[in-house]
């Protein structure tokens, strides 16, 4: 993949992305063609990237499972499972493919392992490593549409491969490097906004953001964007705009003003915000580990042991015991990490030296992240104080140079959000 300049990227080229909600039936995929023929219109020389129906890949997932594992003395399935669950992608690639053919336009879908998108060999969370863009390019050049199946590749020596949960977006962001070309990524939503309308009606749609406040959000808990798709467009410097699915084409089959988010260097931002965006999730847990031994490794046992589980650790507060000699320590992780967490240290807890291991689900992170950050004193102050009024206490905070976080008690997740959206004004922008 090569690494394109976001100011002198090819325009003539354009990659499009489609998501599950997109591709839900045929009607949504007619749709899909709809909007896809009126950039081809345009002058654009198109390829696009396509997700499973909704629903799909659950669908699929479960057949795998009631397929069973592979019995004792064989290696694991995960190569046969990426062939079963790449297949929903390929669904749609030729059903796109076919739709778009029918109106007249010359289109053709490309597997991953014709592409190719070419990734490492760890089955079900694979990584891009390169996409040679020589053959996809000439074709697009040519005129015609590429429809490629996201969420797939295919390793070095031939084997089909899965990126992982929303990799869709990533197979796009890559397909966009490859060709050195902006990425439209159309979903449900009309943009990035400054949080979550369904709990903030005043939220705001954002014009722009810039790749580092978008990767914030993204691991904070906003789903417009997978992670890894915003890592790699930051990389590349991929231009990605994030458009709603559900705008249809003029009379004339013109474009309407698509509106959406631009997601790009912050340099191409002329007014950085303080604050940009408030976000939360649930997808939390709490672990405390009571009289902790104090001595100086003990922390490190404890991180080291997760680490070695591949149990991704985010806040950490340590404080005095009640107990001569020991301290307390807390960390958060993801639910579902949480009790492989909590059971290793337990089977860990004689050696390590704790006195009581405890789990709190019942907890939420709020996060307000923003550029400006760098720049402006007194962000940790009115963040605090505007939960102080709302009577909202913290139990943990992380930061960094673009974002504040703090844990909290779930039921005073969404009263958070609306009173930090008001106290930086994210309601009038």
């Amino acid at each position: 993949m090569t690494r394109p300049d976001s100011s002198r990227s090819d325009t003539t080229r354009l990659v499009m992305k489609f998501g599950g909600t997109s591709m839900g039936d045929l009607e949504r995929i007619r749709r899909a063609a709809r909007i896809v023929a009126a950039e081809a219109a345009s002058g654009k020389k198109i390829a696009v990237v396509v997700s499973a129906m909704a629903g799909k890949t659950n669908e699929l997932v479960a057949w795998t499972d009631g397929a069973g594992p592979a019995a004792a003395g064989l290696p694991l399935s995960d190569d046969e499972y990426d062939v079963v669950v790449a297949s929903g992608e390929q669904v749609t690639a030729g059903l796109l493919a076919l739709t778009l053919r029918n109106m007249g336009l010359n289109a053709r879908s490309w597997m991953g392992w014709q592409v190719p998108i070419i990734t490492d060999d760890a089955h079900a969370r694979a990584r891009i490593i390169d996409i040679p863009g020589e053959k996809l390019g000439a074709a697009v050049d040519s005129g015609e549409i590429a429809i490629v199946p996201g969420f797939q590749g295919v390793t070095p020596e031939g084997k089909i491969t899965t990126l992982g949960r929303g990799g869709s977006d990533t197979s796009a962001v890559a397909v966009a490097a490859a060709l050195s070309c902006p990425c439209d990524i159309y979903t449900d939503v009309d943009g990035v906004y400054t949080t979550d309308p369904r709990i903030e009606s005043r939220a705001r749609r954002l014009a722009k953001v810039s790749y580092e406040e978008m990767l914030e959000m993204a691991s904070l808990g906003a789903k417009v964007l997978q992670t890894r798709s915003v890592e790699l467009a930051m990389a590349k410097q991929v231009p990605v705009r994030v458009l709603s699915s559900f705008i249809e084409p003029d009379e004339s089959g013109q474009m309407p003003d698509k509106g959406g988010t631009l997601i790009c260097d912050e340099e191409e931002i002329l007014e950085k915000r303080i604050v940009s965006g408030v976000t939360m999730s649930r997808d939390e847990a709490r672990i405390t580990l009571l009289g902790l031994s104090d001595r100086v490794d003990a922390p490190a046992d404890v991180f080291t042991r997760l680490a070695e589980a591949n149990v991704n650790v985010d806040m950490i507060v340590q404080s005095q015991s009640r107990t001569a000699g020991a301290v307390n320590l807390t960390f958060t992780t993801g639910r579902r990490d949480a009790l492989r967490a909590a059971d290793l240290m337990k089977a860990a807890q004689s050696e390590i030296g704790i006195e009581e291991i405890r789990v709190d689900e019942d907890v939420a992170k709020v996060s307000v992240v923003g550029v400006g950050m760098r720049s402006h004193a007194g962000v940790a102050q009115t963040m605090f104080k505007a939960l102080a009024d709302k009577g909202v206490k913290f139990q943990a905070i992380s930061t960094s140079e673009i974002k504040i976080s703090v844990l909290i008690d779930a039921a005073y997740a969404e009263l958070a959000v609306r009173a930090l959206h008001s106290a930086y004004g994210l309601d009038a922008i």
